[in-house]
């Protein structure tokens, strides 16, 4: 993961019993950048990370946590 961004992209994904190929193909990435994100390998831009958002109906901070600092 990384060290300052979590998220629920997979949690999202198992509610809606989705694919990272299907959700990448809703928002018009591809499957890899998905997994990256999901992985905590590749911090989203701020569209992508709207859009899938925006895909699941909930506002942005569901999806993605920034980590406290402890």
């Amino acid at each position: 993961m990384h060290p300052e961004l979590d998220n629920r992209i997979r949690v999202f994904r198992a509610e809606h019993r989705m694919s990272q190929g299907e959700l990448a193909e809703a928002i018009g990435v591809s499957r890899k950048t998905i997994s990256t994100i999901e992985v905590g390998k590749f911090v989203p831009s701020t569209i992508i990370a709207l859009k899938i958002a925006e895909y699941f109906k909930v506002p942005v901070e569901e999806v993605f946590i920034l980590k406290s600092e402890a």
